[in-house]
């Protein structure tokens, strides 16, 4: 009896093992055959090159991307295969299929046309220990209501106070030797100037670290590592759960423990006081614009602002300080280019420059091109969807794009193609811009596009034009101190493997 049983059980679970596979097969089946009817609906063809040898699971593209990241090439390696498999080509990362392009009508596609059809929330589990949920890496409801709840925050009143940087320049000079012979790594100097204005802007008080050695201030180190680990982390893709660094778990908590005292403060500082008077405007009550209240005073949700605020902090740390170092590093390169610079900045006659006056500054917005901060970006397909170029042999076909493919948009790469910014556009050269023929629309992307472009980029552009503006009038010569070409260094945003080696002399 008991044997019979065993058998009935046996013939059960195989009879089932059956179903599933018949069931599974017939899914796929019915998958393939709907995308087949999709993609022909919409004239779509293949992408006809792959950049994997290995087809199943796409492990080449992790040992890759891990090598590449190690030889500080990621970026040079991808113009490389750009020129061997075209604009736009297919390839597998541990079974997510990938659709790699610098096709301009492709990222418009992704970011604003069909701008629903695309996510990010595949970054969430790599971005969460640091950054939380927030701006950066949520889709849907959350990332409207927290655009909606930052936006306020950029207005052109906030932006167009200079008072801030100004504070904060005589201590980026008073680190820089004026022998005209030291060598000064600009780059570790503006790193440290945007992490004080940042956190001004912020949190209402800079933490100085323009004023500390980098060792006396552990929020810069801890901040440090955790994006390296993000980078390290998100480079592995699907294998990145098994990813564990106790060093980063550390610098995370060290970075949120850090901004939750502000987040506690800001709370407070919005409250009704004592005779029970609202303070639900706070521009009204003092002077100085503080974002952290900003948000307090639109909820009290206290891990939502401290999420919101970790997000704001990259951007207002990271993208402003490799745009100048980038920038610094081209124009130590090119002492006509300074020169040109300096003599636009002497219109100024010697005086503080205006908000409107920086906004004509055409070196800082251009010199984007070469070293965009953020060089590489990517859009998780949410559902099936068509992309208008890069299918058949000769590339001009639609694409289809099953839903869970990652669309990866290498801005980088883009601003280097000689069919949109002429033969030489490897060279630093912004004078390529003066006639106004230049009109490269969805081909240059320094801050984005669509719903998610940059919300703080005026802020950046800002900054860096102040600085630049500054640095200027305070110096007339400015010597590359670096005898070999930019290299890269390649975290969430682009600076200089090597830093921005100069020595400069007083004007």
């Amino acid at each position: 009896m008991e044997m019979y049983s065993n058998f009935q059980l046996e013939r059960v679970a195989m009879l089932a093992a059956g179903l599933a596979t018949i069931a599974f097969i017939s899914l796929r089946i019915w998958r393939l055959f709907i995308h087949n009817r999709f993609a022909r609906r919409h004239g779509c063809q293949p992408v006809a090159r792959s950049a994997n040898k290995d087809p199943f699971l796409g492990l080449d593209t992790i040992r890759r991307g891990i090598r590449a990241a190690r030889e500080h090439k990621t970026l040079e390696k991808s113009c490389e295969r750009f020129r061997l498999y075209g604009n736009t080509y297919t390839s597998k990362m541990f079974l997510t299929p990938v659709i790699v392009s610098v096709e301009p009508e492709n990222i418009k596609t992704a970011l604003a046309v069909n701008f629903t059809d695309y996510g990010i929330a595949h970054r969430f589990e790599v971005f969460k220990p640091l950054l939380g949920k927030g701006i950066f890496d949520t889709d849907g409801d959350h990332w409207a209501k927290s655009r909606a709840l930052i936006r306020p925050n950029f207005a052109r009143d906030q932006v167009a106070d200079l008072t801030m940087f100004e504070n904060l320049i005589s201590d980026l000079f008073a680190l820089i030797p004026r022998d005209g012979k030291t060598v000064v790594d600009l780059q570790s100097l503006f790193f440290r100037y945007t992490t004080d204005s940042a956190t001004e802007f912020l949190f209402g008080e800079s933490v100085g670290s323009l004023q500390k050695s980098q060792s006396e201030f552990g929020f810069t180190v801890a901040f440090n590592y955790a994006l390296n680990a993000i980078t390290t982390k998100g480079m592995l893709g699907p294998l990145g759960v098994f990813y564990r660094d106790r060093k980063a778990d550390e610098s995370n908590r060290i970075c949120r423990e850090f901004a939750e005292q502000f987040v506690e403060k800001a709370i407070h500082a919005v409250q009704p006081d004592q005779e029970g008077e609202e303070k639900t405007n706070p521009q009204t009550k003092r002077q100085k614009y503080i974002f952290s209240h900003e948000l307090a005073s639109r909820t009290s949700d206290k891990r939502r602002i401290l999420d919101e605020l970790m997000n704001v902090l990259i951007a207002g740390r990271d993208t402003t300080a490799s745009l100048l170092s980038n920038m610094f590093f081209m124009l130590a390169k090119h002492p006509a280019i300074w020169a040109k610079l300096r003599a636009e900045v002497a219109s100024l006659e010697g005086r503080l420059p205006t908000y409107t006056e920086l906004r004509n500054l055409k070196y800082v917005k251009f010199s984007l091109r070469l070293h965009p901060v953020v060089p590489v970006n990517d859009r998780l397909a949410m559902r099936d969807t068509v992309l208008p170029m890069g299918g058949g042999k000769d590339g001009l076909s639609p694409v289809f794009v099953p839903k869970g493919t990652l669309f990866s948009y290498n801005v980088y790469a883009m601003h280097r193609r000689t069919d949109l910014y002429g033969a030489d556009a490897e060279v630093f050269r912004p004078e390529r811009w003066e006639d106004g023929r230049l009109q490269p629309r969805w081909g240059y992307l320094p801050f984005n596009g669509g719903p998610r472009i940059c919300l703080g980029q005026q802020y950046a552009l800002t900054e860096a034009a102040y600085v630049t503006v500054r640095m200027a009038q305070e110096f007339q010569v400015l010597e590359s101190r670096d005898a070999g070409p930019w290299e890269e260094s390649l975290t969430l945003t682009l600076c200089s493997l090597n830093g921005t080696k100069v020595s400069v002399t007083p004007a």
